[in-house]
């Protein structure tokens, strides 16, 4: 069944839209203009910290070789190399990251959350630990997911302007391409969000896989900002995640240092409390 709203061109399920959010204003997209000055952040930061990397040596950094491993996950229509500046900034700290191997996030989510599960199992395997996750907007629902589906695989999860809450919560510019998808997965093209996947059976298993309660164990933390011009902050704040505002546009979560110095902090918290939980596991 397509719950698509009657006789709207939004081709997303009524469902993905609860009551008490709403979708950013059509001017709310000048807002991401403030990537060029985020992006540029990191410019200035990233040369600051290549000559301190040439007098550090990688185990000594604050992540060290005993941190978990840490998987990133891209956006809606991005890929892997959107969060190539996030990466390089947590592999300065001493995280071991690994790409998603997501090269346009334009697919079905259930069959994206599928990739990404068997994508965690062989970092598992590898690393013999559990995996951090940090996605950036969709790549954050994905997230969600998959640790409510594989906790042995995932200890901690970290979103960026990611709308859990309601992911039709976003600029009608983001429904234009979804439209865009699903007119050319009708017309036979493979790999496609079809309207299955934004309105029909499988939107809502996806969206309801996002929304079952966080595993004991693993830990959560929501990015989100106020001035987000692509989606309703408000539909970041998952009630279960510790949530952490910053200052930065939809696009600059994913480049501005700022907000990966919260990813940083954020996996040492879950590492912390991790520990924290076994330790107390062994004295019971």
């Amino acid at each position: 069944m397509n719950d698509a709203t009657p006789g709207s061109l939004d081709p997303l399920g009524s469902f993905l839209l609860p009551d008490g959010f709403r979708r950013p204003p059509l001017v709310a997209m000048l807002r991401e203009g403030r990537v060029v000055g985020e992006a540029g952040r990191h410019v200035v930061r990233s040369v600051g910290e290549r000559r301190e990397r040439l007098g550090r040596p990688y185990a000594t950094r604050a992540g060290g070789r005993d941190a978990d491993p840490v998987l990133l996950v891209p956006g809606f229509m991005a890929g892997d190399g959107s969060l190539q500046w996030m990466r390089s900034s947590l592999r300065h700290q001493g995280f071991r990251t690994y790409r998603s191997m997501i090269h346009v996030n334009i697919g079905c989510t259930l069959a994206a959350a599928t990739r990404l599960e068997a994508r965690l199992e062989s970092i598992a395997i590898r690393r013999e630990s559990r995996v951090q996750i940090v996605g950036h907007s969709l790549g954050g629902m994905l997230a969600r997911g998959v640790a409510v589906r594989r906790p042995d695989l995932v200890s901690g999860i970290v979103t960026m302007g990611s709308p859990m809450l309601a992911p039709g919560a976003h600029h009608r510019a983001l429904s234009a391409g979804v439209e865009t998808l699903v007119r050319l997965s009708r017309a036979g093209v493979p790999g496609l969000m079809s309207e299955e996947c934004v309105a029909g059976a499988c939107a809502r298993e996806s969206f309801e896989e996002s929304r079952s309660p966080m595993p004991a164990g693993v830990g959560f933390t929501a990015i989100y900002s106020r001035r987000d011009g692509v989606v309703d902050w408000q539909a970041c704040v998952d009630p279960e995640a510790h949530a952490v505002e910053v200052r930065a546009s939809h696009l600059g979560m994913a480049v501005d240092p700022r907000v990966a110095a919260e990813v940083v902090a954020a996996l040492h918290r879950h590492r912390a409390g991790a520990a924290g939980e076994l330790q107390a596991a062994e004295i019971a």
